[in-house]
């Protein structure tokens, strides 16, 4: 039995090209955000409410994709590469259809807008944005699909390639749609949505450019056939999938919703707030990344019948986990302030991001623990549990302190963006109590099983 330093390199060796992979594609959200921001606090908070209002809606169909991944490792370790070819041309037909309908679900979002009470310019450069970023979304969903065979073979080098692809299109693209650049109006905010989906569809063509020339990928076999819709495997996929796609839409809607919440505060508050979420996001790609590289070991060890390694792998998954979010959390402290200015100059906006961030400090320990133990618990198969979890934790404990502390004086006199903050850190860490619980359960399950053949 490969021991628990062997463990630890290989777990690490996957995350780092996945870290990097996630760090670029939140970078394009902070390149956005700093730019928009150049141009006025309401352009940087029009980028606000429009990402909260597009993230969820493709990210719920994310989810369904993510299911793919540890199916795809399970082939792997069973020696079954030539399956995942088969199943990656099912999960493109999951991919443009759920596109398709983020497509249309966007189309109308100027609806939800018009009743939020957001200033006239406010509304306007949100709803110019959705109409713009809205075509990115079957590219980024075709993306999801062809990542997932490189992570399915345990190969997460190639996310991190199309990650710097997508960050070298972002920044001149944003510099000619926000200011106007050879012939292009300057759209301000606006542009930045134009920029995304243009950048979008260019990930997803330079990784199926990949794929196609890299040998590495040849074993499975991707494309080299067409295949029917086979809805047998399309339905495995959803039904595996669904739970993970409500436990993302309920974790990001929940973010989402605050920031609509905040609008009616005005465009400081919501840029403040929107500072405080971006950089936590950045931060939240370390535990995150580990949590992709435990699920595809997890699911790895489980295609060879070696649940003892599979449990032994979510175990040093979260050890590495904490330790790295202890020392993020140690310099967001330190640094919160200089990390605030660098997206404003504001010095109202500053003062309110930097104390947000202190506070987004706090729940970095337990977001590691919720996202690593959901890992895991996706490379065990289990999903359902995910479901349950991120309902009651986000939707039943974090949303109602966080509305009654921000809005309401039941407790103490309406705190705005601190009482919603505080509500995140009451959400996260019941998440991540009832994460570890449920990880320690499937995993005297899977040895049970595995002592039992």
């Amino acid at each position: 039995m490969e021991h628990a330093g062997f463990h630890a390199k290989r777990i690490l060796q996957l995350a780092m090209p996945v870290l990097v992979a996630q760090v670029t594609q939140t970078m394009m959200g902070f390149i956005d955000t700093v730019m928009a921001g150049r141009v006025s606090a309401t352009d940087m908070a029009a980028v606000a409410v429009g990402t909260s209002i597009w993230l969820p809606a493709i990210l719920f169909f994310q989810g369904l994709l993510m299911a793919i991944t540890p199916l795809m490792s399970h082939h792997h370790g069973a020696n079954e590469s030539r399956k995942i070819g088969p199943l990656a041309n099912q999960a493109i037909y999951i991919a443009i259809f759920g596109g398709l309908i983020v497509m249309a679900l966007l189309h109308f979002s100027n609806v939800l807008i018009a009743n939020m009470s957001l200033e006239p310019k406010l509304e306007l450069i949100s709803v110019q944005y959705i109409s713009a970023v809205l075509w990115g979304a079957p590219g980024f969903l075709l993306y999801q699909v062809l990542r997932s065979c490189g992570e399915g073979i345990s190969y997460t080098l190639p996310a991190m390639v199309i990650g710097f692809v997508g960050l070298a299109v972002n920044i001149p693209a944003n510099l000619i749609f926000i200011h106007g650049y050879f012939g292009m109006p300057a759209m301000g905010g606006a542009g930045c949505g134009v920029a995304t989906a243009i950048v979008l569809w260019a990930m997803f063509f330079s990784m199926l450019l990949y794929i196609r020339l890299h040998k590495r990928f040849a074993a499975i076999e991707f494309f080299h056939r067409f295949n029917k819709p086979d809805f047998a495997v399309i339905w495995g996929v959803v039904k595996l999938g669904f739970p993970v796609a409500l436990a993302l839409f309920f974790e990001v809607s929940l973010f989402a919703i605050i920031a609509l919440l905040l609008a009616p505060l005005g465009a400081d508050v919501v840029a403040s707030h929107q500072i405080a979420l971006n950089f936590s996001s950045i931060v939240f790609m370390v535990p995150l990344s580990i949590g992709v590289a435990v699920s595809i070991r997890v699911g790895y060890y489980l295609g060879r019948d070696q649940a003892d390694h599979s449990a032994l792998v979510a175990n040093i998954g979260l050890k590495i986990g904490l330790s790295l979010a202890f020392f993020t959390a140690v310099l967001t402290v330190l640094f919160r302030e200089d990390i605030a200015a660098l997206y404003n100059k504001s010095p109202v906006v500053i003062e309110l991001a930097s104390g947000l961030m202190l506070m987004a400090a706090v729940y970095q320990l337990s977001d590691s623990v919720q996202v690593i133990s959901a890992g895991a618990l996706r490379g065990f198969k289990d999903t359902k549990s995910a479901f349950y979890i991120t309902l009651i934790a986000y939707w039943f404990i974090g949303m109602p302190i966080g509305y009654v502390l921000a809005r309401t004086d039941y407790i103490v006199p309406a705190i705005g963006a601190y009482g919603f903050w505080t509500g995140l850190i009451a959400g996260l860490t019941s998440a991540a109590i009832m994460f570890a619980v449920r990880l320690q359960v499937i995993k005297r399950r899977a040895l049970v099983l595995h002592q039992a053949v």
